[in-house]
């Protein structure tokens, strides 16, 4: 996980976005509320439109921002991430972002042998009926 985090309000600009993602080297910036709260996602692919430096993050966000609980386990994040099809979820604690977490963190847990597969149960043998 990433953290801290580099986040964005909706009133902000697509340039500020781009400044800060390159800045500090990320791919997707939470957009978060008053409270710190997520309300979307802004990702460098939302941002490859053609939106002009003055535009508002929200006419180009992705309105929902799918998100795990900091005390989840990291299959959960990639249960998400494979299920929705995504390349980052937000990480929160009592609904306030702390954190990104990228399919690179989780390919980085995979190389590191932090994070371990287990093998599939083997399937059960029907027992020969009886005569």
């Amino acid at each position: 996980m990433r953290t801290p985090v580099m986040t964005i309000t909706k009133h902000q600009t697509a340039g500020h976005a781009r400044e800060l993602m390159r800045t500090h080297g990320v791919s997707a910036l939470p957009v978060v509320g008053p409270d710190e709260e997520p309300v979307g996602v802004v990702t460098a692919t939302d941002l490859l439109g053609d939106h002009p430096d003055a535009a508002p993050v929200s006419s180009f966000m992705s309105p929902h921002a799918y998100t795990v609980a900091s005390t989840d386990g990291p299959h959960v994040a990639a249960r998400i991430m494979r299920n929705h099809h995504l390349h980052h979820v937000v990480v929160v604690d009592h609904h306030r972002v702390v954190g990104m977490l990228s399919t690179f963190d989780l390919l980085r847990l995979v190389e590191d042998h932090r994070y371990e597969a287990k093998n599939a149960p083997t399937p059960k043998r029907k027992a020969p009926a009886r005569q």
